[in-house]
């Protein structure tokens, strides 16, 4: 991949060590050079065998101080449900006429909320959804009896994480623009439910690497172990 001049100025001042999130934060905020705010990602490569489905890891979380991203969010649910989704400020609400929107390639939303009753129908628009991954599901909290609250959740930063097929977990953390603490604080509740999220047939190193970026930067690895952490 051929990178650009700023971005390789930028390299240069990564030094090649495992940086505390403190170290690491504040020089983030160093290697922007983009014109738009960018998005803070964090990736954690996990001792993990994602073959095995005991070693899956996948939960919701608030971050915080949420993710600096707003979300345009679609709801597919009946009766009642429906004025409340859109009192709590769901983007697009409706029922079998939008399941019949969607099927017809209708896809903008970033996120899809259902309610139980409701998950016969969506179930049609597997082929649809599962290809961009918005399909509901009830671990990522998409599927719930209560969509006001789901959409008032997302809506306010709730996010999912789950691991890939090389057992890795890729989120954002927030907005470079965020104060530093602010980014801290978000990271810290994903570190902290991903050491929780361990499962007991992993051995060996869980946290085998943790890196820090925004949408232009480059990497910086962070030290994995929290007791070896030190103020920047």
């Amino acid at each position: 991949m051929n990178r650009g001049k700023k971005y390789l100025e930028k390299v240069t001042l990564v030094e090649d060590r495992n940086y505390s999130p403190d170290e690491a934060i504040s020089l983030l905020k160093t290697l922007s050079f983009a014109k738009f705010d960018e998005t803070v990602e964090v990736h954690f490569n996990l001792g993990i065998d994602p073959r095995h489905a005991d070693q899956q890891i996948r939960g919701t979380l608030i971050l915080p101080n949420g993710t600096g991203k707003t979300l345009k969010i679609a709801v597919i649910t009946s009766g009642e449900k429906q004025a409340a989704a859109k009192q709590a400020g769901a983007d697009v609400v409706g029922g079998e006429d939008l399941v019949d929107q969607i099927q017809g390639g209708w896809l903008d939303f970033d996120l899809l909320i259902t309610s139980p009753d409701m998950m016969a129908k969506v179930g049609k628009l597997g082929k649809v959804l599962g290809a961009k991954g918005l399909m509901p599901n009830p671990k990522s909290g998409t599927v719930t009896p209560n969509v006001a609250e789901a959409v008032k959740d997302f809506k306010s930063g709730k996010l999912e994480y789950k691991n890939d097929k090389a057992g890795s977990v890729h989120s954002i953390v927030g907005k470079l623009s965020f104060p530093a603490e602010n980014i801290k604080s978000n990271f810290m509740a994903l570190y902290d439910a991903l050491v929780k999220a361990k499962p007991s047939k992993s051995k060996g190193v869980y946290l085998k690497s943790i890196s820090l970026c925004s949408t232009m930067s480059p990497g910086i690895f962070l030290e994995p172990q929290q007791v070896k952490w030190k103020e920047g």
